[in-house]
């Protein structure tokens, strides 16, 4: 990959970084979720999704072709695939921490559209005893896993940017919704690497 690719590359990262992180603003979900109404986070997550599938699958496409593989070697190669399964894992098993109904916007559907009533509640069992973010633990995990090109270390590095600066702003807005109860569990389970085991029993 050239300077330029790995530019572009960039910007579509910090394309989709800003838009994601502007429209998951509660001064920006004040002024839009009257134009959506119960469809609000529905939209939002669609268009997330669209909007990540066209930076990755369009960065590969675009940019992918000149990418360089690494020669990693069996062992290191099986390590790497094991880390992306293992991100799956991890993935899926924290959505099913989650009330995916209310996680994705279809509950809101045949709800009223009053705010308070459409949010996650804090979330203290589970995974959650171990990490305040299994979901991007998971991520993390895949991506690293996935560095088997420059394209790969190229998703790897702005992917896993993304998710330090997201995770910092999302938990302003966790200690902004749930107060003091936040601010506890915050001191007792770390946010992504599980290093103190389990943190809540």
């Amino acid at each position: 990959m050239t300077k330029l690719e790995i530019l572009i590359y960039a910007l579509l990262w910090l394309s989709f970084g800003t838009v994601h992180s502007l429209f998951a603003r509660n001064s920006v979900k004040r002024v839009l979720r009257p134009l959506f109404g119960r469809t609000y986070r529905l939209v939002y997550n669609l268009f997330s999704a669209l909007h990540i599938g066209l930076v990755i699958i369009g960065g590969g496409i675009m940019l992918g072709g000149n990418s360089v593989g690494f020669d990693l070697g069996r062992d290191l190669a099986v390590a790497a695939i094991i880390c992306q399964v293992a991100g799956i894992i991890v993935i899926v098993a924290s959505l099913t921490q989650y009330d995916m109904g209310r996680f994705t916007g279809v509950t809101q559907l045949h709800q009223g559209d009053d705010q308070a009533a459409n949010e996650e509640l804090l979330h203290l069992s589970g995974m959650h005893q171990y990490v305040r973010h299994p979901l991007y633990l998971g991520v993390y995990l895949y991506l690293v896993g996935g560095s088997l090109s420059e394209f790969g270390v190229q998703t790897a590095l702005w992917g896993c940017l993304y998710l330090v600066i997201g995770t910092w702003f999302e938990e302003r807005g966790l200690v902004a919704q749930f107060g003091q109860a936040y601010v506890e569990y915050k001191q007792k389970v770390p946010a992504v690497f599980p290093f103190k085991g389990r943190a809540i029993r």
